[in-house]
């Protein structure tokens, strides 16, 4: 009879110990349907072209200014804006009026000189009389001589005439008559970042783009590089020339300059493991590992089509989220996609 009336609780019990086990396991099951379903994928590492582009605007190789200092009044200007000069062709020639009379006064000093040195041959007069006309009249001939230079004008480079700021019969003050500019190089000032400096090479090849003529380049070489840094931008200037191939290449146009270090192996990542954080220009990547998955800031350098190279922060091997990361948080379990 006791027997019986065991058998009946013992029943109950185990029913209630299976009930308990299935909601355990249902539990269990739920939990792991819960967490974030990522998809990863290994990186690794490849050779990479080491280039940088700059952006500058384009300068004339040497910029001369033709002036005067002889206060004559300009009698005729031979060029004008847009005229191609060629090195020593006469650009400008002015009134010798002054000159005239500077020589008349000139040629009466001579005759003095003359007389002083017939008066010392007949001992009527002292040799310091006559050292001290000399020293006076080639000082005049000097300033003479120079006057004269000045009366024309000559182009010391060869190149275009970008300004001019008199007419014939003006006395300039102030401006110079005419601009010359050589554009045969040319050459364009860019700014390149601190850490690039020991890389960049005098006479190093570079190649320049400009967005009027699309994908068409033209090649170049570094000709001044400038021995200090802005401490604030930290950077340093770069002096490029270009060759103006048929003269198309034109002062005040904007240049993209592009500098090829050679290759260098570096690790590179998906575009789409790559996020950014809003307000910042921070990147980071979800690195996923035993399980959990972990917010891993990371140094990109150049995008290479669908993917990045990535300076610093991880190495080959690592797997990184490419797919699901909406819901992750860093040091959260995840289950890997199927």
């Amino acid at each position: 009879m006791k027997t019986r009336r065991l058998l009946p609780i013992a029943l109950l019990v185990l029913a209630l110990a299976s009930c308990g086990s299935k909601k355990d396991e249902k539990k269990a099951t739920d939990m792991k349907e819960e967490l974030p379903i990522v998809e990863v994928v290994t990186i690794g590492a490849e050779a990479v072209k080491q280039t940088s582009e700059y952006t500058g605007t384009v300068e004339a190789f040497k910029t001369n200014n033709i002036s005067s200092n002889n206060g004559a009044r300009i009698k005729r200007i031979l060029v004008d804006v847009g005229s191609h000069v060629a090195r020593g062709q006469r650009l400008v020639i002015l009134d010798d009026v002054n000159i005239a009379q500077q020589q008349i006064a000139l040629n009466n000093l001579k005759r003095e000189l003359d007389r002083a040195r017939e008066l010392v041959n007949i001992g009527g007069g002292t040799q310091q009389a006559v050292d001290q006309l000399q020293a006076q009249y080639d000082a005049n001939a000097r300033a003479i001589r120079t006057m004269q230079e000045n009366t024309v004008l000559t182009s010391p480079v060869s190149g275009v005439v970008t300004a001019k700021n008199y007419d014939a019969g003006d006395l300039p003050a102030g401006l110079p008559i005419l601009t010359i500019e050589q554009q045969q190089p040319l050459k364009v000032i860019v700014n390149v970042n601190e850490s690039e400096y020991p890389n960049v090479k005098r006479g190093m090849p570079v190649t320049v783009k400009f967005d009027t003529y699309g994908d068409e380049t033209f090649q170049g070489q570094v000709y001044l590089i400038h021995p200090t840094v802005d401490a604030t931008s930290r950077t340093f200037q770069v002096e490029v020339t270009i060759t103006n191939r048929n003269d198309k290449v034109r002062t005040g146009m904007f240049a993209r300059v592009n500098f090829n270090y050679g290759t260098a192996t570096s690790v590179v990542v998906p575009d789409r493991a790559v996020q950014k954080q809003v307000g910042s220009g921070v990147r980071y990547v979800w690195v996923y590992q035993g399980g959990e998955v972990e917010l891993r800031e990371v140094e990109l350098g150049q995008r290479l089509e669908d993917r990045y190279e990535v300076k610093g922060g991880l190495v080959p091997g690592a797997q990184v989220v490419i797919a699901g990361a909406s819901r992750l948080q860093d040091g959260a379990k995840v289950q890997l996609k199927k």
